[in-house]
């Protein structure tokens, strides 16, 4: 398994790249965060850093002086096997072949060969969102900021796993990418 931790629009299309050249096969790459409308989004692609750091509690303590607790759960699947595919209408994916990107925009690449090199590495993205908001500590279920986010009432925490992996954002990415895969056309 290779791991990519992206920060920027640029990163997610490259961390694919990077790995299908890595690896000569096609590959799927996984980043997911929390964002809190209050902190402008922040954790985001930090996620992990901060609930190591601060913990979950330190973050519901941030939270709790905000009169906006909105918040998501945000996970993005980033697909590349290195073919060309035909592009699919909103809302299944975001696809920028095409766009007039620079090298600083795609993230490592930095000079007009990888650049170039990227053009022909075309790379499609599946974004799943799930609103909630931050509540104090509830359930004893899940992992990682499950106790503090409540969808619909509940805790992801107070879920079972069954119940939250039909909600989860990274299920519904995958949803949408795998309704991508099963009627693209590749030359």
């Amino acid at each position: 398994m290779v791991t990519f931790v992206t920060t920027n629009a640029g990163k997610v299309e490259e961390a694919p790249r990077a790995a299908y050249r890595h690896v000569g096969e096609p590959v799927i790459v996984d980043d997911s965060g929390l964002t809190i409308d209050a902190f402008s989004d922040f954790p985001g692609p930090y996620s992990s850093y901060v609930q190591d750091t601060l913990g979950i509690e330190r973050v519901w303590e941030l939270a709790a002086e905000e009169d906006n607790r909105s918040a998501a759960f945000r996970g993005v699947i980033a697909y590349c096997d290195g073919e060309p595919f035909e592009a699919t209408p909103e809302p299944i994916d975001t696809d920028r072949r095409g766009d007039d990107i620079d090298a600083a925009e795609r993230g490592s690449a930095t000079t007009d060969e990888q650049v170039a090199d990227d053009e022909q590495l075309p790379v499609r993205i599946f974004e799943g969102v799930v609103p909630g908001r931050i509540v104090a500590p509830r359930g004893d279920g899940g992992f990682g900021y499950d106790p503090i986010f409540e969808f619909d009432g509940r805790t992801f925490a107070e879920m079972s796993t069954a119940e939250k992996n039909a909600i989860s954002h990274r299920g519904r990415a995958l949803a949408k990418f795998a309704e991508w895969f099963a009627q693209r056309d590749t030359p």
